[in-house]
């Protein structure tokens, strides 16, 4: 397996990896997955502040995450997806290493995301990286979980 940084090459599987979080109602019914589309402007555009990578198998995309800059102090991982067949194979976790490694480098000193509560693996890698629930909210009648991580203080890796 290999990280790499996306390219606009890669919006058309990008695009089916989000769709297919919207099939597995893993996405919020308003999103509409623009910064895929705007892959440039949404991740790459603020002074290499922000990212969106890949992780290969082979020639294939298996999986994918993006970091946004939210202020200077705070960043937001968004978009961590894994193909079904190369689930359980430690991709996700790989990705996750990158992006908070990224995160790092630049000096963030924390990071949120949000999940649907359907998702109990994402959750549970969530937590292995030392994420706490900051809270629970309603969104379209289904519950959205949101959390944070402080890097001023060692994730679990």
């Amino acid at each position: 397996m290999h990280i790499r940084e996306a390219t606009a090459d890669d919006i058309p599987v990008l695009r089916e990896l989000f769709e297919a979080g919207v099939v597995e109602s893993q996405v919020a019914g308003n999103d509409t997955g623009a910064d895929i589309e705007q892959l440039h402007d949404a991740y790459f555009s603020d002074a290499a502040q922000g990212g969106f990578w890949v992780a290969t198998k082979e020639s294939d995309i298996a999986g994918m995450i993006g970091v946004q800059r939210l202020d200077d102090s705070v960043a937001e991982m968004r978009r961590l997806r894994v193909r079904p067949q190369f689930r359980r194979q430690g991709i996700a976790t790989s990705l996750m290493s990158h992006a908070i490694r990224f995160c790092r480098d630049r000096d963030y000193l924390k990071i949120i995301l949000d999940v649907r509560v359907e998702r109990q693996p994402a959750i549970q890698l969530f937590e292995k990286f030392g994420f706490y629930l900051a809270r629970t909210r309603e969104q379209e009648g289904r519950r959205t979980l949101d959390f944070f991580v402080d890097l001023y203080s060692e994730p679990r890796e």
